[in-house]
């Protein structure tokens, strides 16, 4: 069967047409129906399609040349892109996003008008390496602007055009809505602009790894390639939602659409407006989701919330403020934190240069620490380290760990330097594996250093064998590992 991947809704290489323009001069848009008696969704429409626009990006053919090779690598060779995502960036490629017969034609896409002087907001995929973009309006007018602004960690970004006295949205509470409200999509799916679909929210609180800051909201409403950057309203005409993605085997819409959140749509317009980028505070670690009972009972919580700091940056403010890499964050400011989406809005939200209290769950016990929050860098999320492969290196005290289906070997130099960490680095490092194993089922990989079981640290093949075949699988085995890239993970190894 083949596998789903989530596809960025943007066409490629397609000139706008419109297909129901607003006639000028018309008379106020009606009041929306509300209730459960509504029959038709032409009120809404009427009241939402004159601020929906067409976006056509264009860019210099050198521009687009040298943005080519920077694709492809993000998409299709960027680790951080799952494999089941990837699929989009060979049909990105089909439709000429990439290697078109037009170099100086870039994609097409959509967007809404947001405030009266002609300010739009978008998705950043639409625009991102444009020149310079044709927005079509609903009534035929065209406007063509430079005046670009966007925020890849989000995928969003606003336009501005010379006009004045435009048809624009209202943004409503995303948060307020709830799974199974009606919702209507509006777009360009495939050039077809002024195209209305209609269904419901589906889910809320989404995350595909797309991107680096994430909440969409899922909806059956069809949404398509060119859908990107429309948007997605409420019976009451207002936005909740920006048409970003859709999860499909075949490319097209299969009844799984995302849309990010107006309330995050909302913050990152307003920062965009007022200083062309998006400050963010920024903590200097990396994190993992604690998502089994089990594990959270071995490091000492009483649930499975929190986040776990596998890495803390060098010089960053986490090691500063003194948490280190095992902790685990359950409040941040007064704030508890549920997962790892909860920890990184809370710290892009912290103020810049001020402390914030941090509550943390060390070997078993809490501590709170006060940590200095600095402005994010201007790359930190946007890549990661991709870690050598060994090829025939020496191996010191090689062991079979039988009940894992997994060899170990001591970490020397010459190891060190195949699989990617620094000289000198020690520890037992995992050298081979059965694909097939209670290892490999419960997450142990090649490359992976294990430093300590159930919170006892070793330092041998010897020790890590005696440990693992005296260990109870049944119960459950805590392994805590390190990567090459000096992040640190905790993998729970047990018998389904």
């Amino acid at each position: 069967m083949k596998k789903l991947f989530v596809l960025a809704l943007m066409f490629s290489g397609v000139t706008g047409f419109v297909i129901s323009p607003w006639i000028q001069g018309q008379s106020a848009a009606p009041a929306v129906t509300k209730g459960k008696d509504l029959v038709s969704y032409r009120d809404v429409v009427k009241k939402v399609l004159p601020s929906v626009v067409s976006i056509e990006a264009k860019a210099k053919p050198m521009r687009l040349k040298e943005q080519g090779p920077k694709r492809k690598n993000q998409g299709q060779d960027n680790p951080q892109i799952p494999e089941e995502f990837r699929k989009f960036f060979e049909e990105f490629k089909k439709r000429g996003g990439e290697d078109g017969p037009d170099d100086s034609q870039g994609g097409f896409g959509s967007g809404f008008i947001v405030e009266s002087n002609g300010i739009i907001v978008t998705n950043n995929h639409v625009v991102e390496g444009s020149d310079k973009v044709e927005i079509t309006l609903n009534d035929g007018r065209k406007f063509t602007s430079t005046e670009i602004k966007g925020d890849p960690k989000t995928d969003l970004a606003i336009v501005k055009i010379d006009a004045k006295n435009l048809p624009a949205l209202e943004f409503g509470d995303s948060d307020a809505s709830e799974i199974g409200d009606r919702v209507l999509a509006l777009g360009a799916p495939f050039g077809l602009t002024g195209s209305v679909t209609s269904g419901i929210i589906s889910a809320k609180g989404r995350s595909l790894r797309l991107n680096f800051y994430e909440d969409f909201l899922q909806t059956d409403a069809a949404i398509n390639p060119g859908n990107s950057g429309g948007p997605l309203v409420n019976l009451d005409g207002q936005v909740i939602g920006v048409n970003s993605a859709i999860k499909t085997r075949s490319g097209g819409f299969q009844g799984v659409g995302m849309a990010i959140t107006s309330n995050l749509t909302k913050t990152i317009k307003e920062q965009l407006l007022k200083n062309g980028i998006v400050r963010r505070g920024y903590l200097g670690v990396a994190i993992k989701d604690i998502e089994d009972e089990q594990v959270a009972m071995k490091l000492g919580l009483k649930n499975p919330k929190g986040v776990i700091i596998t890495q803390v940056m060098e010089d960053g403010p986490a090691g500063k403020g003194g948490i280190q890499s095992g902790d685990i964050i359950i409040e941040v400011a007064g704030k508890i934190i549920k997962d790892s989406k909860d920890l990184q809005f809370s710290v892009a939200a912290l103020p810049l240069g001020k402390a914030s209290e941090f509550k943390l769950v060390r070997d078993g016990k809490e501590l709170k620490v006060n940590v200095t929050i600095v402005e994010q860098p201007k790359q930190f999320g946007m890549s990661r380290l991709n870690p050598k492969s060994p090829e025939n290196p020496s191996i010191e005290g090689e062991t079979n760990l039988d009940k894992l289906g997994v060899e170990v070997g001591q970490l020397n130099d010459e190891l060190a330097d195949k699989f990617g960490y620094k000289s000198g680095t020690n520890g037992v490092v995992i050298i081979k594996m059965d694909r097939d194993s209670l290892g490999y089922k419960a997450g142990l990989r090649v490359g992976m250093v294990i430093m300590k079981i159930d919170k006892k640290e070793v330092k041998s093949s010897s020790e890590v064998k005696t440990l693992t075949d005296k260990a109870n699988y049944d119960e459950g085995v805590l392994f805590q590992v390190q990567t090459p890239d000096g992040s640190k993970d905790y993998i729970l190894v047990k018998k389904s």
